[in-house]
C-alpha cells in the first residue's frame, strides 16, 4: 500500500516539475518578446536621426525644385521681354537695304538734278523720311559716325587712309550707316578711318 502511495505521489511531483518548467519557459519567452517589442534608447535615437536626415533630404529637394522653378520663370519672362524688344530684328535686317537704296536714290537725284522742285526727287525724299520715322517709332536708331572716333563695337573699318587734317582713328567717310534696335547693334556702320601720316 505504501508503494502505491509512493507511486501515486511520484506522478504528481513530475507534473509539478513540468508545470514549473513550462511556467519558467513562458516567463523567459514573455521577457524575450517584451525585449523585442520595446526598442532600446540607442535604436530610438538612431531611427530618429534617420528620420531627421530624410526630412532634411526632402526639404533640400523641395528648395532646389522651387529655385529651379523661379529660374525658369525669370528666364521665360526675360525671353518674352526680348521677344517684344527685339522681335523685329530679322525684319529690320531685311528692310535696311531698302532704306539704303532710297537714301542712295535721294543722294544721286540731288547730285544730278538742278531743280530742287523735281516731283520725283520730292517723292523719294518723302518715302525715305516716312521709312525713317516708322523705324524711329519702333526703337531703331541710325549710326552716322562721321568725324567721331572709331569704335570697333559700333563700326566696321573697311580701310585706313592717311589724313593729316583729322585725328588718327577718326571716321572720315561713312560708306553705309549702322543701326541699333533698342540699344542692340543690328548692323555696324561701314566706315573709312583716318590714320596718321607715316
Amino acid at each position: 500500500m505504501t508503494q502505491q502511495t509512493d507511486q501515486g505521489a511520484a506522478p504528481g511531483e513530475d507534473q509539478r516539475e513540468e508545470l514549473e518548467t513550462s511556467e519558467q519557459f513562458q516567463d523567459s519567452a514573455s521577457e524575450e518578446s517584451s525585449e523585442d517589442r520595446a526598442p532600446s534608447e540607442d535604436d530610438a535615437v538612431e531611427s530618429e536621426d534617420k528620420l531627421v536626415a530624410e526630412v532634411e533630404k526632402y526639404k533640400d529637394i523641395a528648395l532646389r525644385a522651387e529655385a529651379e522653378m523661379q529660374n525658369l520663370r525669370r528666364r521665360a519672362e526675360r525671353d518674352v521681354q526680348n521677344a517684344h524688344k527685339y522681335g523685329i530684328e530679322r525684319l529690320l535686317q531685311n528692310l535696311l537695304p531698302v532704306l539704303d537704296s532710297l537714301e542712295k536714290a535721294v543722294e544721286v537725284s540731288e547730285a544730278a538734278a538742278s531743280d530742287d522742285d523735281d516731283p520725283q526727287l520730292e517723292g523719294i525724299r518723302l518715302c525715305s523720311k516716312l521709312f525713317v520715322d516708322v523705324l524711329t517709332r519702333e526703337g531703331v536708331e541710325a549710326l552716322d559716325p562721321l568725324g567721331e572716333p572709331f569704335d570697333p563695337n559700333l563700326h566696321e573699318a573697311l580701310s585706313m587712309i592717311e589724313n593729316p587734317d583729322l585725328e588718327p582713328n577718326s571716321v572720315m567717310t561713312v560708306i553705309q550707316k549702322g543701326y541699333r534696335l533698342n540699344e542692340r547693334l543690328v548692323r555696324p556702320a561701314k566706315v573709312m578711318v583716318s590714320k596718321s601720316a607715316s
